[in-house]
């Protein structure tokens, strides 16, 4: 009687070591294939309805203006959650302001015209801004900026990006001197009321190409 339960445990043992056996390799294949994901560079084409440009002007110790613009191309890289490299445009005479700092003298519509026009933008001659990225260090990112014609080197801050089935969300900031690109208001005593820095914020979304 003892060596049947001696042969049914030993028969017991074998049988969990077996399948442990199993398990452990079944893992190590998982992990070696996440592992192969994160090392391998994916590249994203803007989806242009889902991602969001918002800009922010400011009165200098008076208000502030706030807005969106429509992209109109984009696509970027991605290797092990950072960015390697993107390009993007951007419609400049898409601007909608959606802050609530207006009255019956000075409309959205108003404020519109006004940064549409040569005093500010000049979108009839420059429909399109452009940013394309150099460089990139942890969140950080560097790139040329090009609005009404004129490229600068520009910095773009606290980059975010996530990767899931096929699909991948990135955001960052940019600030830049609208000086810098002609972005400058012809009366001198109006424009120094204005911040120089313009705020600008991005939410994407690309689709895996």
């Amino acid at each position: 009687m003892k060596l049947h339960l001696f042969s049914a445990a030993s028969l017991v043992a074998l049988t969990l070591a077996s399948c442990g056996g199993g398990s452990t390799n079944e893992s190590t294949t998982a992990a070696d294939s996440t592992a192969s994901m994160e090392s391998k560079e994916m590249g994203y084409v803007l989806d242009l309805a889902a991602s969001k440009l918002t800009w922010k002007g400011v009165m200098i110790g008076v208000k502030y203006h706030e807005g969106t613009m429509a992209f109109t191309e984009g696509k970027f890289m991605v290797k092990g959650g950072q960015l390697m490299s993107g390009t993007f445009a951007v419609d400049m005479r898409s601007m909608v302001p959606v802050d609530t700092n207006y009255n019956k003298d000075y409309t959205k519509e108003k404020l519109t015209g006004h940064l549409a026009s040569a005093d500010f933008f000049a979108v009839d001659s420059f429909p399109e801004a452009r940013f394309e990225v150099a460089s990139v260090s942890g969140n950080t990112a560097t790139g040329k900026l090009t609005v009404r014609g004129r490229t600068n080197v520009e910095t773009v801050t606290d980059i975010v990006i996530s990767e899931e089935n096929g699909m991948a969300n990135a955001s960052g900031k940019l600030v830049f001197n609208r000086q810098k690109y002609g972005v400058s208001w012809a009366n001198p005593m109006k424009d120094m009321v204005l911040s120089d820095d313009i705020e600008i914020t991005v939410s994407l979304v690309g689709r895996a190409e």
